[in-house]
Protein backbone atom coordinates (compact mmCIF):
# COMPACT_ATOMS: atom_id res chain seq x y z
CA UNK A 1 0.00 0.00 0.00
CA UNK A 2 1.33 3.53 -0.76
CA UNK A 3 1.20 4.58 2.92
CA UNK A 4 3.62 7.24 1.92
CA UNK A 5 1.67 8.71 -0.28
CA UNK A 6 -1.34 8.74 2.01
CA UNK A 7 0.40 10.70 4.42
CA UNK A 8 2.30 13.02 1.58
CA UNK A 9 -1.57 13.90 0.84
CA UNK A 10 -2.63 14.57 4.33
CA UNK A 11 0.43 17.15 4.84
CA UNK A 12 -0.78 18.65 1.67
CA UNK A 13 -4.28 19.14 2.71
CA UNK A 14 -3.48 20.43 5.95
CA UNK A 15 -0.78 22.62 4.91
CA UNK A 16 -3.30 23.94 2.13
CA UNK A 17 -6.01 24.77 4.55
CA UNK A 18 -3.44 27.08 6.74
CA UNK A 19 -2.74 28.53 3.26
CA UNK A 20 -6.58 29.45 2.66
CA UNK A 21 -6.97 30.97 5.83
CA UNK A 22 -3.98 33.29 5.31
CA UNK A 23 -5.24 33.90 2.04
CA UNK A 24 -7.49 37.08 2.61
CA UNK A 25 -5.04 38.26 5.32
CA UNK A 26 -1.55 38.84 3.11
CA UNK A 27 -0.74 42.66 1.62
CA UNK A 28 0.13 42.03 -2.25
CA UNK A 29 3.63 42.64 -1.58
CA UNK A 30 3.75 39.66 0.61
CA UNK A 31 1.89 37.42 -1.48
CA UNK A 32 4.35 38.91 -4.71
CA UNK A 33 7.45 38.16 -3.10
CA UNK A 34 6.36 34.31 -2.02
CA UNK A 35 5.67 33.97 -6.13
CA UNK A 36 9.27 35.14 -6.52
CA UNK A 37 10.90 32.76 -3.47
CA UNK A 38 8.78 29.75 -5.10
CA UNK A 39 9.77 30.96 -8.36
CA UNK A 40 14.27 30.61 -7.37
CA UNK A 41 13.31 27.62 -5.24
CA UNK A 42 11.87 26.12 -8.65
CA UNK A 43 14.72 27.46 -10.46
CA UNK A 44 17.62 26.06 -8.39
CA UNK A 45 16.07 22.58 -7.84
CA UNK A 46 14.91 22.07 -11.08
CA UNK A 47 18.93 23.18 -12.64
CA UNK A 48 19.99 20.66 -9.34
CA UNK A 49 17.93 17.60 -10.79
CA UNK A 50 18.37 18.05 -14.75
CA UNK A 51 22.11 17.84 -13.73
CA UNK A 52 21.81 14.72 -12.66
CA UNK A 53 21.52 13.41 -16.56
CA UNK A 54 23.79 10.60 -17.34
CA UNK A 55 22.91 11.40 -21.54
CA UNK A 56 21.56 14.65 -21.67
CA UNK A 57 20.84 14.65 -25.26
CA UNK A 58 18.27 11.57 -24.67
CA UNK A 59 16.75 14.37 -22.45
CA UNK A 60 16.75 16.78 -24.90
CA UNK A 61 14.94 14.55 -27.34
CA UNK A 62 12.03 13.14 -24.86
CA UNK A 63 11.43 17.09 -24.07
CA UNK A 64 11.61 17.75 -28.35
CA UNK A 65 9.09 14.54 -29.13
CA UNK A 66 7.03 14.37 -25.35
CA UNK A 67 6.55 18.22 -26.66
CA UNK A 68 5.09 17.45 -29.95
CA UNK A 69 2.90 14.50 -28.42
CA UNK A 70 1.60 16.94 -25.88
CA UNK A 71 0.68 19.35 -28.50
CA UNK A 72 -1.33 16.50 -31.10
CA UNK A 73 -3.45 15.47 -28.05
CA UNK A 74 -3.98 18.49 -26.14
CA UNK A 75 -3.05 17.49 -22.86
CA UNK A 76 -3.09 21.12 -21.59
CA UNK A 77 -6.71 21.81 -22.87
CA UNK A 78 -7.91 18.31 -21.47
CA UNK A 79 -6.44 18.80 -18.68
CA UNK A 80 -7.81 22.41 -17.84
CA UNK A 81 -11.22 21.25 -19.32
CA UNK A 82 -10.70 18.36 -16.00
CA UNK A 83 -9.89 20.94 -13.80
CA UNK A 84 -12.80 23.46 -14.92
CA UNK A 85 -15.17 20.26 -14.62
CA UNK A 86 -13.96 19.35 -11.27
CA UNK A 87 -14.45 23.00 -9.78
CA UNK A 88 -17.67 22.98 -11.25
CA UNK A 89 -18.55 19.48 -9.54
CA UNK A 90 -17.70 21.04 -6.22
CA UNK A 91 -18.82 24.03 -6.82
CA UNK A 92 -15.84 26.60 -6.24
CA UNK A 93 -15.78 29.67 -7.98
CA UNK A 94 -11.93 30.47 -6.96
CA UNK A 95 -10.70 32.18 -10.55
CA UNK A 96 -6.81 30.48 -9.93
CA UNK A 97 -8.62 27.17 -9.51
CA UNK A 98 -7.42 25.60 -12.54
CA UNK A 99 -3.69 27.49 -12.49
CA UNK A 100 -3.24 26.15 -8.81
CA UNK A 101 -4.47 23.10 -9.17
CA UNK A 102 -1.34 22.48 -12.42
CA UNK A 103 1.21 24.35 -10.20
CA UNK A 104 1.00 22.62 -7.49
CA UNK A 105 0.71 19.53 -9.33
CA UNK A 106 4.02 19.58 -11.13
CA UNK A 107 5.98 20.54 -8.09
CA UNK A 108 5.27 18.02 -5.52
CA UNK A 109 4.54 15.44 -8.20
CA UNK A 110 7.28 16.16 -10.92
CA UNK A 111 10.80 15.58 -8.97
CA UNK A 112 13.35 13.39 -7.55
CA UNK A 113 11.94 12.86 -4.13
CA UNK A 114 8.35 11.89 -5.88
CA UNK A 115 10.23 8.88 -8.35
CA UNK A 116 12.96 8.18 -5.99
CA UNK A 117 10.41 8.36 -2.53
CA UNK A 118 7.70 6.45 -4.30
CA UNK A 119 9.94 3.76 -5.65
CA UNK A 120 11.81 3.05 -2.61
CA UNK A 121 8.40 2.59 -0.84
CA UNK A 122 7.51 0.12 -3.24
CA UNK A 123 10.99 -1.79 -3.27
CA UNK A 124 12.08 -2.06 -0.09
CA UNK A 125 8.88 -0.98 1.89
CA UNK A 126 11.19 2.15 2.92
CA UNK A 127 9.35 5.58 3.50
CA UNK A 128 11.70 8.14 4.60
CA UNK A 129 12.24 9.94 1.48
CA UNK A 130 8.44 9.88 0.83
CA UNK A 131 8.13 11.18 4.47
CA UNK A 132 10.63 13.97 4.13
CA UNK A 133 8.75 15.28 0.83
CA UNK A 134 5.33 14.74 2.55
CA UNK A 135 6.61 17.19 5.25
CA UNK A 136 8.46 19.71 2.86
CA UNK A 137 5.16 19.13 0.46
CA UNK A 138 3.13 20.45 3.78
CA UNK A 139 5.33 23.92 4.06
CA UNK A 140 5.29 24.70 0.24
CA UNK A 141 1.22 24.42 0.22
CA UNK A 142 0.66 26.83 3.03
CA UNK A 143 2.72 29.41 0.28
CA UNK A 144 1.02 28.00 -2.32
CA UNK A 145 -2.50 28.11 -1.68
CA UNK A 146 -2.15 31.74 -0.06
CA UNK A 147 -1.33 32.87 -3.58
CA UNK A 148 -3.33 30.44 -5.77
CA UNK A 149 -6.67 29.36 -3.59
CA UNK A 150 -8.79 25.87 -2.73
CA UNK A 151 -7.04 24.60 -6.00
CA UNK A 152 -4.09 23.58 -4.07
CA UNK A 153 -5.68 21.32 -2.21
CA UNK A 154 -7.21 19.72 -4.87
CA UNK A 155 -3.60 18.51 -6.31
CA UNK A 156 -3.65 15.67 -3.86
CA UNK A 157 -6.10 13.79 -6.84
CA UNK A 158 -3.31 13.45 -9.33
CA UNK A 159 -1.06 12.98 -6.46
CA UNK A 160 -2.33 10.00 -5.82
CA UNK A 161 -2.69 8.99 -9.36
CA UNK A 162 0.80 9.48 -9.89
CA UNK A 163 2.67 8.94 -7.16
CA UNK A 164 0.76 6.08 -5.76
CA UNK A 165 0.68 4.28 -9.13
CA UNK A 166 4.51 4.48 -8.85
CA UNK A 167 5.03 2.41 -5.56
CA UNK A 168 2.29 0.12 -6.75
CA UNK A 169 4.33 -0.36 -10.00
CA UNK A 170 7.53 -0.83 -8.00
CA UNK A 171 6.36 -3.18 -5.95
CA UNK A 172 5.40 -5.28 -8.98
CA UNK A 173 8.50 -4.47 -11.40
CA UNK A 174 11.96 -4.59 -9.38
CA UNK A 175 14.21 -5.06 -12.18
CA UNK A 176 12.40 -2.41 -14.06
CA UNK A 177 13.89 0.78 -12.49
CA UNK A 178 17.28 0.76 -12.39
CA UNK A 179 19.58 3.61 -11.22
CA UNK A 180 20.30 4.76 -15.13
CA UNK A 181 16.50 5.42 -15.26
CA UNK A 182 15.51 6.60 -12.07
CA UNK A 183 18.57 9.71 -13.04
CA UNK A 184 17.05 10.37 -16.16
CA UNK A 185 13.59 10.48 -15.40
CA UNK A 186 14.60 12.80 -12.22
CA UNK A 187 16.55 14.83 -15.05
CA UNK A 188 13.58 15.36 -17.47
CA UNK A 189 11.46 16.17 -14.51
CA UNK A 190 14.23 18.60 -13.43
CA UNK A 191 14.02 20.83 -16.65
CA UNK A 192 10.09 21.21 -16.21
CA UNK A 193 10.41 22.32 -12.30
CA UNK A 194 12.86 25.01 -14.57
CA UNK A 195 9.55 25.89 -16.77
CA UNK A 196 7.62 26.32 -13.49
CA UNK A 197 10.21 28.79 -12.30
CA UNK A 198 10.41 30.61 -14.89
CA UNK A 199 6.38 31.09 -15.39
CA UNK A 200 6.52 31.92 -11.39
CA UNK A 201 8.99 34.65 -11.91
CA UNK A 202 7.30 36.11 -15.10
CA UNK A 203 9.93 35.47 -17.57
CA UNK A 204 8.43 32.73 -20.27
CA UNK A 205 5.51 30.92 -20.19
CA UNK A 206 6.21 27.77 -20.31
CA UNK A 207 3.67 24.82 -21.00
CA UNK A 208 4.62 22.62 -18.88
CA UNK A 209 1.68 20.37 -19.02
CA UNK A 210 2.15 20.20 -22.79
CA UNK A 211 6.03 18.38 -22.34
CA UNK A 212 4.84 15.97 -19.91
CA UNK A 213 4.59 13.28 -22.16
CA UNK A 214 8.14 14.11 -21.87
CA UNK A 215 8.30 11.86 -18.64
CA UNK A 216 7.12 8.92 -20.72
CA UNK A 217 9.74 9.44 -23.86
CA UNK A 218 12.39 9.43 -21.47
CA UNK A 219 11.78 5.74 -19.91
CA UNK A 220 11.47 4.27 -23.83
CA UNK A 221 14.83 6.64 -25.05
CA UNK A 222 16.28 5.44 -22.29
CA UNK A 223 15.78 1.60 -22.74
CA UNK A 224 16.53 2.21 -26.24
CA UNK A 225 20.06 4.11 -25.71
CA UNK A 226 20.94 1.94 -22.60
Amino acid sequence: MPIGTFINMLTVLIGSSIGLMLRQRLPAKIKEIIFQGIGLASLVLGMQMAFESQNFVVIIFSLLIGGIIGEVIELERRMEAWSEALKARVRVGDERFTEGLITAFLIFCIGSMTFVGALNEGLTGDRTLLLTKATLDGFTSIALASVYGVGVTFSILPMFVVQGSLTLLASQAHSFFSPLLIDQLTAAGGVLIVGIGLSLLEIKQIRGITLLPSLIVVIFLTLLVG
